[in-house]
């Protein structure tokens, strides 16, 4: 019984990677969960939150550079 066994583990091993390898490659699989997953956590972005994003970045680069002219003002 000890090479049935160890035949049955071989195959036991080399199977389950491989079906597991197969499976995830499925791409109706890929696109049913994973994309379909994705865009439920992260929808696309709208026109208007870019630009709202943009402007908050704005915002934030200039108080950064006002800062750093009244500390260069200030030290001089």
């Amino acid at each position: 019984m000890g090479v049935k066994l160890e035949v049955f583990r071989m195959v036991l091993y080399l199977t389950f990677p491989v079906a597991m390898f197969w499976v995830s490659n499925q791409a109706e699989w890929f696109e049913d969960s994973v994309i379909l997953r994705k865009r439920e956590l992260w929808p696309p972005e709208k026109e208007s939150q870019r630009q709202e994003l943009e402007g908050f970045k704005d915002r934030l680069r200039k108080q950064r550079e006002e800062k750093l002219l009244r500390s260069a003002q200030q030290s001089s």
